[in-house]
């Protein structure tokens, strides 16, 4: 009988332990919305330059190709990726009037991808999976991740925005694969 008690108390104390923790702290207030700006990438410090950057840096038209390319990649992963409460793409809508918006600014670039992707000697299909892979795993270790494709979203589709080079892709992948701007002379 001493043992069942025994048993029964441990049982209660842990029960009380862990209903005692709180495990996410509560969320009373919705987030302050912002109103839309270029101000949603993540800056992450570049490691030092390679020996041989001027062989292998990208002009300022080249990093802007690549930049646009980066961010649409961004974008499709973010709809892949961000969901609403109930499990469907919250970014659907909002990434069709994106479309909309840059549909034809999307296939010149991929036009100066693909003669980029020659001079430079890469494989564009390589590049392309690289970028969304690389954005993919940035989802469950960013916080924000959600929130800042959206704010990315929202600002490419400001009044003020006229062109996909006005929106820097929400994490700049360039650096991390070697896709650096060559020094000002």
């Amino acid at each position: 009988m001493m043992m069942k008690l025994t048993q029964v108390a441990l049982l209660v104390a842990g029960g009380l332990a862990i209903a005692g923790c709180q495990l996410d702290k509560a969320k009373t207030a919705a987030p302050v919305k912002k109103a839309p700006a270029g101000d949603y990438a993540l800056i992450v410090p570049a490691g030092p330059p390679p020996a041989n950057l001027r062989a292998v840096c990208y002009n300022a038209n080249d990093i802007n190709t690549i930049r646009g390319r980066m961010f649409h990649q961004e974008m499709v992963v973010a709809v892949l990726q961000c969901q609403t409460p109930s499990g469907s793409r919250a970014f659907d809508s909002i990434y069709a009037s994106y479309l909309g918006k840059f549909g034809g600014e999307l296939s010149a670039n991929a036009r100066a991808l693909t003669d980029l992707s020659r001079r430079k000697r890469f494989n564009i299909d390589t590049v392309v999976t690289e970028f969304s892979n690389r954005t993919a795993q940035r989802a469950p270790v960013d916080k924000d991740y959600c929130a800042r494709n959206l704010r990315a979203l929202e600002w490419a589709l400001d009044p003020k925005v006229t062109s996909l080079s006005q929106t820097p892709p929400p994490y700049d992948l360039g650096p991390e694969m070697n896709m650096l701007p060559c020094p000002a002379p």
